[in-house]
């Protein structure tokens, strides 16, 4: 476990480290930058995990399964939002669903807590988990940074879960159009760190109207830039947090 602050959470766990790029929103990772800085600590279960390219890390396909981690969630006693691997991507392809399913019966057993899963590979969480069963404490969701990749919420509606969410961080174009029937909470971000691409208000506009019209929770989680504390995390003059309704 390691706390963190990321605002929608309160701690992460990685029961499984490295990635693939997969799509422009993977170009300015933070997750890579992070793997390559763990990994020259010393960090054995960074080692070797991402690669340089252009003088930047990046992930280079490789994955790292930790089961010593999960133990860690039993021993947490106060009830906490924890963020499912922030360091990888359950749903990768070489992720085993033998794997998977011992994550699923990890987080059964630990009901105080609330589980909260991303990924970029919607279409595999859907058929993964068709067989695992719906745990009431564990949200699903999936990242879309522009409409190219529209298609990953009808991917999501496809998964029976508590809690459906989309985060469109980092947010690169317009998503307008976008379908948010069966989608619980929507996070919205610009990206941020050295090379960080500029979003713009209007696109935010767009995602809090539908959110309205599909009465989907609305987080307005930063603006994003190469100081995102300047930027900050207002949004029409006010801060939104607002958290689905978990029934």
């Amino acid at each position: 476990m390691a706390d963190t602050s990321i605002e929608w959470t309160d701690v992460t766990w990685n029961p499984v480290a490295g990635c693939t790029v997969l799509s422009p929103g993977c170009t300015n990772c933070y997750a890579m930058r992070m793997a390559a800085r763990l990994d020259a600590m010393g960090m054995a279960k960074y080692r070797g995990l991402t690669r340089k390219s252009g003088g930047r890390a990046k992930w280079n396909g490789k994955i790292r399964l930790d089961r010593e981690v999960l133990t860690a969630p039993a021993k947490w006693k106060r009830p906490r939002r924890v963020f499912v691997n922030s360091m990888s991507d359950l749903f990768h392809e070489s992720v085993p669903e033998k794997f998977v399913a011992n994550v699923w019966d990890v987080m059964a057993s630990n009901p105080q807590h609330t589980f909260q899963i991303l990924t970029k590979r919607p279409s595999r969480m859907a058929d993964v988990t068709a067989s695992l069963g719906v745990l009431p404490n564990v949200w699903l969701g999936t990242s879309v940074e522009s409409s190219a990749y529209l298609n990953r919420i009808d991917d999501l509606r496809r998964v029976t879960a508590a809690v459906r969410f989309i985060s469109f961080e980092p947010l690169l174009g317009s998503v307008a159009g976008a379908n948010l029937v069966g989608i619980q909470w929507v996070i919205v971000g610009g990206e941020s760190g050295p090379r960080a691409r500029p979003m713009a208000e209007e696109w935010v506009d767009e995602i809090e109207a539908a959110c309205r019209e599909a009465n989907a929770a609305f987080f307005f989680k930063q603006w994003g830039g190469v100081r995102k504390k300047a930027t900050g995390r207002t949004y029409r003059e006010a801060t939104f947090d607002e958290m689905p309704v978990v029934a």
